[in-house]
């Protein structure tokens, strides 16, 4: 075969090096065709080379309009000018977009990507906080897409529209408006380049939903595409960065380092929308180690991007002993974020009003979390408003009432599967019953937390323990293993919702290392689980295991 034909070939099975060769190659005997060289663009894009790939992008469209191809010449010119927004040149991107319209506009017959030119519209109101122009752009986008049969954005433009459904306080459509944009990109429909952004946005909007489940299972899915195509570097760093925040949260640290850091490197080659999340996970980690000095370097080269490093900074001064400073962070980065961000800060505004002293302004953050419960029922967020409302009440003398709210939330993140906050759940647990007089009950939370604790690294939640009412929770309350009192969210049967899944993984085949990398927890948990299951059941191999998961209908 010619090496043009293996360059297609290549780009085909998504082994983007070869098809960049290849099709370089082949250029040296003849001119590329419009086609050919809008496929070499996109092949560099992914490799993480962006304003290369852009400058070939401009290559075929002007290609196409040589050929008379005029709606070829719309959709490179309109993915030009959307590719130029994610690198950060607004300039050169309005020109490519106002250039695209124009030849819609001189061109009688509709053009079939004339919705494209209404997905930068849309970013920009919802960007701008404004979610009635930003549903009626991305409507537009999206009905276009349908009725041209551009399946790309029709797709995009779905995605933009339940963003901002959320962004509005609307989460059960909005939600579903992203799991109707994976499905076009599951089913196969959706080019690279927007796949990869739908991936990548619907995972975000979907932590800013706290929607725990779906993020994760969006996140699998995403680690999966990326690692199917040959050296792609655009969105595996933003994959990387998501997994280093999953990691963290079920206690996997070590593994959650290594996944910031690999998504520093990515960014560092090309994907730059990875450079936030990178920083800012890499320093939330360090921050729960007690490794101040890291932690602060990583949160500024987070903000480097223009995004405040919220509300790890502010932790960070919180445990440097500095509430002031805390609060006066806190308080100006939820002051200038759109809604969306500002809800995943209010659990730490808790916190840190609290410990700077000012209860009123606590209460409100705290009434603030829990009014999203009403139209958002998420474990994680009923998790968050009731823990925030027990630190609330203890503070004012009220640690009865205390007691159940941080029980029913304990009980809500046990199916969640956090280590580190179950124990800080278990800590507060300890000065509530301490408060109580109950001694003994406060001596057994106080050792289980500790444990943790060690076993975590996390220094810093140590000295905790010794303080006879804690101001708050910084990090979302968790879990205590504990079989009493458990909550409406409690998994029935012996086994919890992550044992349960676990178990299954077993059925399937899979070793610890393979699970451990499917639930984004380390293998040592993965291990602690599975005694568990063996415990509660009554086993003694992962051969029974299986049996049991068939006669009971698990897998």
């Amino acid at each position: 075969m010619s090496a043009l034909a293996d360059g297609r070939e290549a780009y085909a099975q998504r082994r983007w090096p070869d098809a960049i060769g290849l099709y370089t190659a082949a250029e040296q005997d003849a001119e590329l065709t419009a086609g050919d060289l809008e496929r070499l663009a996109i092949a560099v894009i992914l490799t993480g080379r962006g304003p290369d790939g852009v400058d070939i992008l401009g290559r075929a469209h002007l290609r196409y309009l040589a050929d008379g191809d005029h709606s070829a010449a719309v959709r490179c010119a309109a993915w030009t000018g959307l590719n130029l927004i994610l690198l950060g040149e607004p300039a050169r991107s309005a020109g490519w977009l106002a250039r695209a319209r124009r030849i819609i506009d001189d061109v009688p017959q509709p053009c079939p990507y004339e919705g494209l030119l209404f997905i930068p519209a849309g970013l920009g109101a919802l960007y701008g906080g404004d979610g009635t122009a930003a549903a009626e752009a991305f409507t537009r986008a999206a009905d276009l897409g349908r009725e041209r049969g551009d399946a790309d954005t029709a797709a995009l433009g779905t995605l933009g529209l339940g963003q901002t459904k959320i962004l509005l306080g609307q989460f059960p459509d909005g939600l579903a408006l992203l799991d109707e944009a994976m499905v076009a990109v599951t089913l196969g429909e959706i080019s690279p380049v927007p796949a990869g952004i739908i991936y990548c946005a619907v995972i975000e909007t979907c932590r800013l939903a706290f929607d725990l489940n779906r993020a994760h299972e969006w996140t699998r899915a995403l680690d999966r595409w990326c690692g199917a195509q040959q050296n792609l570097v655009y969105f595996s760093g933003q994959c990387q960065m998501h997994r280093a925040e999953l990691y963290r949260l079920h206690g996997a640290w070590a593994e959650a380092l290594d996944a910031a850091r690999a998504a520093q490197e990515l960014a560092f080659r090309g994907d730059r929308m990875a450079t936030y999340g990178g920083f800012y996970e890499q320093g939330e980690i360090h921050r729960l180690r007690g490794d101040f000095d890291a932690a602060e370097t990583a949160y500024l080269h987070a903000e480097e991007t223009g995004f405040p490093a919220q509300p790890g900074l502010a932790l960070l001064r919180l445990a440097q002993g500095r509430p002031d400073q805390a609060q006066s962070l806190l308080r100006q980065a939820m002051d200038t974020v759109d809604p969306a961000y500002r809800r995943r800060m209010l659990a730490a505004r808790v916190e840190i009003e609290l410990a700077a002293g000012d209860a009123r302004a606590a209460r409100a953050a705290m009434e603030e979390l829990a009014s999203l419960c009403a139209s958002l029922d998420m474990p994680m967020l009923h998790a968050l408003a009731e823990q925030s409302e027990a630190a609330v009440l203890f503070h004012e003398g009220s640690p009865e009432a205390s007691l159940v709210l941080l029980r029913r939330a304990w009980s809500r993140w046990l199916s969640l599967d956090a280590p580190f906050e179950a124990a800080r759940c278990r800590a507060l647990l300890a000065s509530l019953c301490a408060a109580l007089g109950d001694e003994e009950s406060a001596r057994l939370e106080r050792d289980a937390a500790r444990a943790v604790f060690f076993e975590l690294g996390a220094v810093p939640a140590l000295p905790v323990l010794e303080r006879s009412a804690p101001a708050g929770l910084a990090a979302p309350p968790a879990p205590v293993p504990v079989s009493r009192n458990r909550g409406d969210d409690a998994p029935a049967g012996p086994l919890t919702a992550r044992e349960t899944e676990v178990l299954r993984l077993v059925s399937a085949g899979l070793g610890n290392r393979d699970i451990a990398a499917e639930l984004f927890i380390s293998e040592k948990t993965v291990a602690r689980h599975l005694s568990n299951i063996f415990t509660k059941l009554d086993l003694t191999s992962r051969t029974a295991a299986t049996a049991y998961a068939y006669r009971h209908g698990l897998v």
